[in-house]
């Protein structure tokens, strides 16, 4: 079990660079999945969206310590254990952020990571559907693309919009991010299109590229200051998977952080209290981790025909869908629930979009988990750039247990602040003409919050993740650093972190595209290294 890069984890960011990285057939390359192949129907017809957020199937199902900020609940934080990982089980949004995120990225000392370098490789990895253009690509390998059949109370949540003063925005990957619309989605053929199918399923066949599932790994093995392979657990047996070249993490900012730290390296003070022999000091590993906190409205609407919802008429509509959808790939199952939404402002003074919102096709409770019966429809309202900063640490030396997460959400009180403006802002939105037309009424529990500090605990009762943790292995230099802009961590050899732990600030929106695009750079940077090349110019120049 030797190949010349071992990979950690399955998801957005190893697809990515299982895909790449095998493109060269004289480079060998081991992708470890600790959960299973994507092959259920539920992960590949969109709407089964709805059913996994239920049954808890090809998902982690974390929760973060006790939060003060959030009235000492805890909060749920899902991330995908299958192939593709996240990306086979979330909303299929695909937005890229703000270019000033990246931009603060690159004053922050990581000069190859500004908008005008990142672009590049946005439009690499992006087939969209709607054409090339200077903001999109075409013939890359994942597919981008307009919902096949949206939902019509989108034209009356836009149109909503517009009444509240936001304008139509059609492409918020385009000029401008701010504005109210329609999402595009990592769709193809009516099909979820994850970084599994986009990287690795269509080069199963290359002899090079050995996807391993089942393994969850449990160290990083390391000879002096250098990773030469990984320990992982399958089928109840340890195995080790040896690396002639590098070690690629890419298990999240919630488990690359937990493994470097189950292997030695980390601070010394979060190791030693678990017996953990210190290989490598680095206090950076587990902190500045921080995540998208968001809050969503109710609209309890009975007799809306559009929604989903559990009632007779609702059950026996989606029995309906099953045919098209299995026939042609078309009607109510292509739907991603979260269709639309839109970037504004809390303020106008404000510089950029500070809040983001999420317009679903149902009423969601409890992140979907929770049986609703009748119909409505939700939208959520999520902080952008919040201050609160937290961290991961390890519960114990078990690499089986949970990892301890605290995002320390809404710690910052400029957090809670921004928060209970953008409710209010939704609030208006929703009460506009056009969706007072499609009928109902707020859900009592937040319409009784009225005033701002009624608003404030509301918040604080009700606002969790909207499934963005970053930040937890910090891209930069200096002792709060974990990787440098290469994505190597600093201190040892053959070794890399390549996925969203590296943000050193999460991105304006949602992170699934971002995450595929720092796996392109990076790829590239390891392949120009394996060649003896310059890693920086590779970083700023797509090649093929």
């Amino acid at each position: 079990m030797e190949f010349d890069y071992v990979i950690v984890g399955g998801g957005s960011a190893g697809c990515v660079l299982a895909g790449r990285l095998s493109e060269d057939p004289s480079v060998t390359v081991a992708l470890l999945e600790a959960g299973p192949d994507d092959s259920s129907v539920l992960i590949q017809c969109p709407a089964g969206l709805g059913v996994l957020a239920m049954n808890g199937q090809a998902n982690w199902g974390f929760q973060t310590v006790p939060q003060p900020g959030l009235n000492g609940r805890r909060g749920y934080q899902p991330r995908g254990k299958v192939l593709g990982g996240s990306s086979s089980v979330n909303a299929m949004i695909y937005t890229r952020g703000h270019p000033s995120d990246y931009d603060a990225w690159a004053a922050e000392g990581n000069s190859a990571w500004s908008w005008d370098e990142v672009l590049p490789w946005f439009k690499r990895s992006e087939h969209n559907e709607r054409g090339a253009d200077a903001f999109h690509g075409t013939g890359g390998p994942l597919n981008v693309m307009d919902l096949r059949c949206p939902n019509p109370m989108l034209a009356a949540f836009i149109e909503a919009g517009r009444q509240a003063g936001w304008r139509h925005n059609p492409d918020f990957n385009g000029a401008e991010q701010e504005g109210i619309g329609a999402y595009q989605v990592t769709h193809r053929n009516g099909e979820r299109f994850s970084a599994a199918k986009a990287y690795v399923t269509p080069n199963l066949g290359r002899t090079n590229l050995n996807v391993i599932v089942g393994a969850h790994a449990t160290r990083v093995v390391l000879d002096q200051r250098r990773a030469v392979g990984v320990e992982a657990l399958r089928g109840g047996q340890t195995i080790t998977v040896r690396a002639r070249v590098e070690v690629l993490l890419a298990a999240g900012a919630l488990q690359s952080p937990q493994l470097l730290m189950l292997s030695g390296i980390g601070a010394p003070s979060e190791l030693t209290p678990h017996g953990i022999t210190v290989n490598h000091a680095l206090p950076g590993v587990g902190h500045n981790l921080h995540d998208h906190v968001d809050v969503v409205q109710i609209v309890e609407a009975p007799g809306l025909k559009h929604s989903f919802g559990l009632s007779p008429g609702g059950v026996w509509r989606v029995a309906r869908a099953i045919g098209p959808w299995r026939r042609e790939r078309t009607g109510l199952l292509t739907t991603n629930y979260a269709e639309a939404g839109g970037f504004i402002r809390s303020q106008p003074h404000e510089a950029i979009p500070d809040l983001q919102l999420h317009f679903v096709v149902a009423k969601l409770v409890d992140h979907g988990r929770q049986t609703v019966f009748g119909h409505g429809y939700s939208c959520h309202v999520c902080l952008l750039r919040p201050l609160s900063r937290g961290s991961l640490r390890l519960a114990d030396a078990d690499p089986r247990s949970a990892p301890r997460i605290d995002p320390n959400f809404l710690g910052e009180p400029d957090d809670a602040a921004r928060l209970v403006r953008g409710f209010k802002l939704l609030r208006g939105l929703l009460n506009q003409p056009a969706m007072k037309a499609l009928g109902g009424h707020e859900r009592a529990e937040s319409a009784r919050a009225t005033s701002d500090v009624e608003i404030e605990h509301y918040v604080r009762h009700h606002a969790d993740t909207i499934y963005h943790p970053v930040g937890s292995c910090r891209m930069g230099s200096g002792p709060a650093a974990v990787v440098d802009q290469h994505l190597r961590v600093h201190g040892l050899a053959g070794l890399r972190v390549v996925d969203a732990s590296v943000m050193p600030s999460v991105i304006g929106g949602n992170t699934n595209a971002p995450v595929i695009m720092v796996a392109e750079r990076a790829a590239a940077m390891i392949a120009a290294a394996r060649r003896g090349r310059d890693e920086t110019a590779a970083a700023h120049l797509p090649t093929g």
